[in-house]
């Protein structure tokens, strides 16, 4: 069983930057796609952004686009999302997922799931 634990989240104002870290135990990360997902209080869980098993592969949802970079170390068991000119809308609890699949953009395939990490962005 996969087992994923998100962290780096924090405050940070208009403009600034996170990285966050999604690290998996229980099971290796090499054969599966990871994404992103956000989820701000009263609002769904939205995509963010997924990447392949081996990194070849990325799609951002577009609001994301140009300013936020999903990567990751199978070395490490670990996927990052790196995400630079943060807005105020974009506070919300950021979960990372893992597919069964080696690379998926559909939310049904994202079959484990970490429990967050709070990024708040306010001035």
């Amino acid at each position: 069983q996969v087992q994923l634990v998100e962290s780096g989240g924090g405050l940070v104002q208009p403009g600034g930057s996170l990285r966050l870290s999604c690290v998996a135990s229980g099971g290796s990360l090499s054969f599966l796609g990871v994404a992103w997902f956000r989820q701000a209080p009263g609002k769904d869980r939205d995509f963010v952004a997924t990447i392949s098993h081996n990194g070849g592969r990325a799609y951002y949802a577009e609001s994301v686009k140009g300013r936020f970079t999903i990567s990751r170390d199978n070395a490490k068991n670990t996927v990052y999302l790196q995400m630079n000119n943060l807005k105020p809308e974009e506070a919300a609890v950021y979960y990372c997922a893992a597919s069964r699949t080696n690379y998926s953009l559909h939310r049904s395939d994202f079959v484990y799931w970490g429990r967050g990490t709070q990024v708040t962005v306010s001035s």
